[in-house]
């Protein structure tokens, strides 16, 4: 639900940034909890920017906030409506399902949804080799099947395969640059896979 970040001002508060549609509805979902079994009930929640600055219960100098720094938050699944729109799912319903391309072949399973400020992404783990990390978009993942437990991939749209529309570069325009880069060869995305889930 959330990860507690900096401590905010000498009582006790903290800067949190929250995975919920509205920040503010971090407090109402209950006490939340922490991987270690540690419980933490909002006292007060206000708007800050990009974040929250939360003060919870029994947290209160900045001693005790510094201490907290990093510490991921949790709610009970039992505590998330169930009653979500068709297409919509919680990211912890994908890790665990399979990944098919779009021969149904099986490529491996979604380890983990990561975001570094560019969209989600699904982190898959190959059976044998490195993990895989594909956009997670309409286009590279048209298809999202939580009941039957696997998600397909178009395998152009996720950038695993080339397309093919790459043809060589206008003579003089491309070579070798520095430190062996090809300008005509350079990496891109693939067409038509914007937009985030």
């Amino acid at each position: 639900m959330a990860v507690i970040g900096a401590a905010h001002g000498i009582r006790g508060e903290v800067r949190v940034k929250t995975f919920t549609g509205d920040p503010l509805a971090l407090g109402d979902y209950g006490p939340l909890h922490a991987a270690d079994g540690r419980s933490f009930k909002i006292l007060d929640i206000r708007p800050a920017g990009n974040v929250v600055v939360v003060r919870f219960k029994g947290i209160a100098d900045r001693n005790a906030a510094e201490a907290l720094n990093g510490v991921e938050l949790f709610v009970d699944r039992s505590a998330l409506p169930d009653d979500g729109e068709d297409g919509e799912f919680y990211h912890a319903d994908l890790v665990g399902l399979a990944v098919r391309d779009e021969n149904d072949a099986m490529l491996g399973r979604i380890t983990a949804i990561q975001n570094f400020g560019g969209g989600d992404i699904l982190e898959v783990d190959l059976a044998g080799s490195k993990d895989l990390l594909i956009p997670f978009t309409h286009a590279a993942v048209p298809v999202v099947d939580v009941a039957a437990g696997f998600v397909r991939i178009d395998s152009i749209a996720a950038g695993l395969v080339d397309d093919g529309e790459e043809g060589p570069a206008p003579e003089g325009q491309a070579g070798q640059g520095r430190r062996g880069f090809d300008a005509a060869r350079r990496p891109r995305g693939p067409k038509g896979a914007g937009g985030n889930r």
